[in-house]
């Protein structure tokens, strides 16, 4: 056998030493991988609407890019409500109790699937609910004058009705 403290390129034989060449080797690739990149899945949505989305098993927080687009909320069983509250895209971040990234999602707010008219008079719109008649709807990007009177009519009458329900 060749005498290795002196020799400059020495190079060890037997099974053993492949072994651990071997395991050496794997266990530098696991340190330099890193943890996986999570895949985006995506959820599209109308405005206006929620959507249940199944999480991640342990997942305790979720981060919402931009939350005038989306908002989510964590509930009992695994499950996110996903609510569309504006036009766009954004995404949504699943996190464990110790901050690791269990799921991304990308997630789409369109307008309105259902009914709708929209009604222009110059550059002023007016969004319209249809089903079967048609009523007057909140809409963002409608002309600000008539967006601004539906949601204050609809403000006004929620607080009366809460009010209502209050004093019985």
């Amino acid at each position: 056998m060749e005498n290795c403290a002196m020799a400059s390129s020495c190079v060890a034989r037997g099974p053993k030493w492949g072994l651990l060449r071997g395991l050496a080797f794997a266990f530098g690739i696991l340190i330099f991988a890193g943890p996986t990149k999570v895949e985006a899945a995506s959820i599209a949505i109308s405005i206006d609407q929620a959507k249940l989305v199944k999480l991640p098993d342990r997942a305790a927080t979720l981060v919402i890019g931009n939350p005038l687009i989306a908002d989510a909320s964590v509930q009992s069983g695994g499950l996110a409500i996903v609510t569309g509250k504006g036009y766009g895209a954004t995404n949504m971040i699943a996190l464990d109790a110790s901050g690791a990234v269990l799921a991304e999602h990308n997630i789409e707010v369109r307008g309105p699937r259902d009914n709708v008219v929209v009604v222009y008079r110059g550059a002023a719109r007016q969004t319209y609910s249809c089903m079967p008649d048609c009523e007057p709807r909140i809409t963002l990007g409608d002309f600000e004058p008539y967006f601004a009177e539906r949601l204050s009519q609809t403000a006004n009458r929620n607080a009366q009705a809460q009010g209502i329900t209050a004093g019985k």
